[in-house]
């Protein structure tokens, strides 16, 4: 399913199992119009706009399905898909923003593409329609809504007003704002087939025809404009739950993968593949850039970087980026047929510590870590005084990037304006004062002064076959065992879909940007959003997180709000940064025109360029 809105940061996954090399198809045998890629992920759904899907490959997927309004290209710069439609702004008070589809325009089943498929973004991000169509209260921490959505308490929902009113040819929609918010461009809708979604909540199984495609997208519209409970809250069911598969074969119900971009999916096959083929509707029909010649995308899971590499020497694959190993890196520089493409992703590894229980968990919370009491917070202090950072990144990362540096910001990447002063202000130097021993001493103290034994922690930081993580985690215990922690961290293949579970007191993991916007990754902190793990509660954190969505900041402004974000984060010893993601993509020297993006998707964002050389 086409993603309803521009997500701004992903989970940046690292979940495979490993697949041996020689089971891969060699790429070179196949014919040139296959392109075959090695991700370490699992797909673990087909529609990351529903909690805990946000994964960066589900997204990637997505994206090469469906096209919208417009796109990040690797600059990154916003880009305009103006072969899909156009948006403007049509009043400036009250604000309002039209959104129109060009006319002609279908889904990959050949059903018209209007204006009433925009409208479902409003049913996913507007917790005021949750509440009028009886659809369930999406602050609630106990029962999830019928749309069991991400976007809830975000910019969109804070700030529109009313209903988005649809135009006589019903092309256009247009939503009124009450204020003209920042990065407004990326906060309305996108298209999915709605039609889908009231065809299966009836039972179908089976594509229909335009026909019946039509008169079910009529009964959505119909539904949407009178709040009609029953068949809202069934749709519901569907986009919340039907989606979160991961194999795809002959028996899946092809109404789950309708789309309007580029590729559709062909199969899914658990641990091993992702196969995605051309779009018959977007050749003669596109809703964005026309494709180069590629009719088939295979995904290869490989969760070590070595195997990869070397699947890669061997033209099993084409594409290879991954969380790269010093052997991996060695091995892909000794490739003759595969060039490397370096840089930084806009991607940073941190280390969350469990305050409170997430929103949705049943479980309650009750480890070390737990509450704001001044234990509490003496522990987590302690934890992450004693967390080896700069160990990490000179053993793991400088290896690969020799210019990588400690992470000591949240919100602002080392290469941005206004890292140093923030450095400077937020009250980081807590936990980078003196050196690793000095700060493993003084932890130690402060678990002493609650504790006479040392105490356990559960981390949780990926799949077994991730090198990477794998000796994070050991140089982790090692560090934390002589700080007085006792930290349990075994490899979990399904570790993503926990990262809320009251189970783990701390995890390390990556998020990834996929938007520049103004808020950037405030909202990863605030209690009501879509992507708080921790169950983490701060009003003051919130405040400042909707200040940035409320209007648009001087740079200044901006930086002020951060700052009162980070210090709060310090101060309660919730989270800290490591390191920024080095990018290393080895490509096979035939193929063409990738151009890895810092943004997720990273890799896929132009698959329509992709093309072999002679």
């Amino acid at each position: 399913m086409k993603v309803t809105r521009i997500a701004k940061v992903a989970i940046a996954t690292a979940a495979a199992a490993g697949l041996a090399v020689g089971t891969l198809a060699p790429a070179n045998a196949a014919t040139r119009s296959t392109v075959v890629l090695v991700t370490s992920n699992q797909l673990t759904g087909l529609n990351p706009s529903v909690v805990n899907m946000n994964l960066t490959f589900n997204s990637e997927v997505a994206y090469m399905q469906g096209f919208g309004f417009n796109y990040y290209d690797n600059s990154p710069k916003l880009v305009d898909n103006k072969t899909f439609g156009s948006y403007k702004i049509v009043s400036q008070k009250p604000f309002k923003v039209q959104y129109t589809v060009n006319k002609g325009k279908v889904w990959s089943d050949g059903t018209p593409i209007t204006g009433v498929d925009l409208l479902l973004s409003h049913v996913v991000c507007s917790s005021s329609y949750s509440f009028t169509a009886k659809l369930g209260d999406p602050t609630d921490n106990e029962v999830a809504p019928a749309f069991n959505a991400l976007c809830y308490g975000g910019v969109y929902d804070e700030h529109h007003v009313g209903l988005p009113t649809l135009s006589a040819d019903k092309m256009s929609v247009t939503i009124e704002y009450d204020a003209k918010i920042p990065d407004w461009q990326i906060q309305g809708p996108g298209p999915s087939p709605v039609h889908t979604l009231v065809l299966m909540a009836e039972g179908k199984t089976k594509l229909q025809s335009v026909a019946v495609n039509n008169a079910a997208r009529a009964k959505f519209e119909k539904a949407f404009y009178n709040y009609e409970t029953k068949l809202m809250k069934a749709a519901g069911e569907i986009w919340s739950k039907s989606y979160n598969i991961n194999k795809v074969d002959a028996s899946t119900n092809p109404l789950l993968l309708v789309g309007n971009g580029g590729y559709i999916l062909k199969s899914a096959v658990p641990g091993q593949s992702v196969t995605l083929a051309l779009n018959p509707k977007h050749k003669s029909n596109p809703s964005g850039p026309a494709t180069s010649g590629v009719k088939t995308v295979v995904f290869r899971i490989i969760g070590d970087g070595t195997a990869a590499a070397q699947a890669l020497r061997n033209q099993e694959v084409d594409i290879y980026q991954g969380q790269p190993t010093a052997d991996s890196v060695k091995l892909l520089s000794e490739i003759p047929t595969a060039k490397i493409i370096g840089g930084n992703q806009a991607v940073y590894e941190h280390i969350d510590l469990r305050q409170g229980t997430a929103n949705g968990v049943d479980e309650p919370y009750t480890g070390p870590f737990a509450g704001n009491s001044e234990k509490a917070r003496d522990l987590r202090t302690a934890f992450l005084m004693a967390y080896p950072r700069d160990e990490i990144v000179d053993k793991l990362i400088k290896p690969i990037n020799a210019s990588a540096v400690r992470m000591d910001s949240l919100l602002i990447f080392p290469s941005e304006p206004g890292y140093a002063d923030m450095v400077k202000q937020s009250g980081v130097s807590k936990y980078t004062k003196g050196t690793q021993s000095e700060r493993e001493a003084a932890a130690l103290a402060l678990v002493r002064k609650h504790s006479a034994t040392n105490v356990k922690v559960n981390l949780l930081w990926g799949t077994p076959s991730n090198a990477r993580r794998a000796a994070s985690a050991q140089i982790v215990k090692a560090a934390l065992g002589r700080a007085g922690f006792e930290v349990n961290a075994p490899g979990v293949v399904a570790w993503s879909s926990q990262l809320d579970s009251s189970a783990w007191d701390a995890e390390f993991f990556a998020w990834v940007k996929s938007a520049v916007t103004q808020q950037g990754n405030s909202d990863l902190f605030c209690s009501d959003c879509g992507n708080m793990l921790l169950g983490y509660s701060n009003k003051t954190v919130d405040a400042a997180n909707k200040k940035l969505g409320a209007s648009l900041l001087s740079e200044k402004e901006k930086f002020n709000q951060y700052l009162v974000i980070e210090k709060e984060l310090m101060k309660d010893a919730v989270s800290l940064p490591i390191f920024q993601h080095p990018g290393v993509t080895a490509v096979n020297k035939k193929l063409q025109n990738v151009k890895p993006n810092p943004l997720s998707p990273q890799l896929v964002w132009n698959y329509w360029e992709w093309k072999y050389s002679n």
